[in-house]
């Protein structure tokens, strides 16, 4: 296990290198003159190409493009991504409250997700066909195709506006956490709880749970052994939950007012501020890459004929 856990890591290297480059390059690729873009968000009054020549000298954009990736890349790997055109601020003074601030809202959803998914999936597997079964699916598939926008907005006005229980904005008490949690958990849970209850109906019909009912073993315990089994291909989901929730909370941080990432990214994009831009966008990125090789380590300790197939 040991030796293909450090083999899964080795691979994700020249992912992140590859991922780094086409994050340096996008943004690189901006019509704009980077100086232009700081020295208007420093509030210039003149801008002259005499100044531009300064600034991209002294911010090492005159370097030829090899350089600066390299730089770059050794001081993002020193969580040093410069500094803000706007503010002048590092960016990982901005971005380090801003993420832990989106990963608490991440991870309190994601286990309500996860653990309702596996709830509703069992007994709709279980309940396969019944009204319980149809009415489950049924409620999901509306629930989940509702904008979130306009679920997070409806709950905003009825349960902070006409009966004054929850905050409207901010994270000052746990309080802060339900309504925003509840809007990404409605939105996600109909997605995930269908995988665990298509896999559970695809166990149920394998011939080791006729031969563990033949055994003489309890229902509970036989659809303990499917469950089991079913996880094995529900933990890449649930594994990738994390990277799409962290990922997908822009709209919700915005109609909430969270103070994460969501929110700190849309107003980098309308100030262009590109080095918070390049640092969310890695970030994001990297977290997809990192969480994906957790899948595989996990589903590999679960089913040791993956590790031999690696």
């Amino acid at each position: 296990m040991g030796s293909y856990i450090v083999k899964r890591i080795l691979l994700t290297i020249p992912l992140l290198i590859i991922i780094s480059l086409i994050t340096f390059v996008l943004i690189n690729l901006s019509p704009l003159d980077p100086a232009v873009v700081v020295l208007q968000a420093q509030e210039v009054p003149q801008i002259t190409e005499e100044l531009i020549a300064q600034t991209n000298k002294a911010l090492g954009f005159d370097q030829p493009f090899m350089i600066q990736y390299v730089n770059w890349i050794m001081a993002v790997v020193q969580l040093d991504f410069g500094n803000s055109y706007v503010s002048g601020e590092p960016v990982w003074s901005l971005m380090g409250p801003a993420f832990m601030n989106t990963l608490k809202l991440t991870l309190v959803s994601s286990v309500f997700i996860i653990a309702l998914s596996i709830l509703l999936g069992v007994i709709c597997a279980m309940r396969e066909g019944k009204l319980l079964d149809r009415s489950v699916r049924g409620v999901s598939f509306f629930l989940t195709a509702m904008p979130s926008y306009w679920l997070a907005a409806m709950m905003i006005w009825y349960f902070s506006v006409k009966l004054d229980l929850l905050p409207t904005s901010g994270m000052d008490s746990y309080r802060s956490y339900i309504l925003p949690v509840i809007v990404i958990t409605v939105s996600y849970t109909g997605i995930y709880f269908r995988t665990v209850r298509s896999s559970m109906l695809s166990n149920m019909n394998e011939d080791y749970v006729l031969y563990a009912r033949a055994s003489g073993l309890s229902e509970k315990k036989v659809t303990l052994h499917i469950l089991r089994n079913s996880l094995q291909v529900a933990v890449s989901i649930f594994c990738m939950a994390i990277p799409i929730v962290l990922g997908s909370t822009v709209v919700i941080e915005n109609v909430f007012a969270w103070p994460g990432l969501g929110r700190l990214s849309v107003k980098s994009i309308l100030s262009r501020d590109f080095p918070i831009i390049q640092a969310y966008v890695l970030m994001l990125a990297v977290t997809f890459v990192l969480f994906n090789t957790l899948s595989d380590i996990i589903n590999a300790a679960m089913n040791p004929r993956l590790r031999k197939e690696f």
